[in-house]
């Protein structure tokens, strides 16, 4: 019987409670983000995440020693299979998102809402924030 040997791994939520002086939600929580100071830092073994395969190689003890096995999507972490098919979600919503026979009625209805869509999938995909709603497509 072949042996395998796996790297499997999970996350551990570390999370604080912190105050910050802002004018808006949305300006306490980019201090938030952009606070790097972790010394009060509280590990959450309650919401550890699922395990999931980050590694996979053939023989035993065999980890970073021979070349590596694809590891089958399925187990992948579920944000990462997410992502990636958000990806492809994302390439097919920019393929249609133009004239395809929709009658100029319905065409013009939805394709404000499709532009929106794409530049909130750009933004995620280049890790930034959500555009702006009113500025989204221009």
């Amino acid at each position: 019987m072949p042996k395998f040997t796996i790297e499997s791994t999970y996350h551990l939520p570390v999370y604080r409670h912190r105050t910050y002086d802002a004018a808006t939600p949305a300006e306490a929580c980019r201090q938030a983000v952009e606070d790097d100071d972790w010394s009060a830092e509280k590990f959450d073994y309650e919401t550890a995440g699922e395990t999931y395969i980050t590694g996979i190689w053939p023989g035993a003890d065999a980890a970073y020693r021979v070349e590596s096995i694809t590891v089958p999507s399925q187990f992948h972490e579920t944000i990462q299979r997410k992502a990636a098919h958000f990806q492809e979600l994302f390439d097919q919503l920019v393929y249609v998102a133009q004239p395809m026979g929709l009658s100029t009625v319905d065409f013009e209805r939805w394709l404000p809402k499709a532009i929106v869509a794409i530049e909130k999938a750009k933004a995620i995909i280049e890790e930034r924030r959500d555009p702006d709603e009113q500025t989204a497509g221009s």
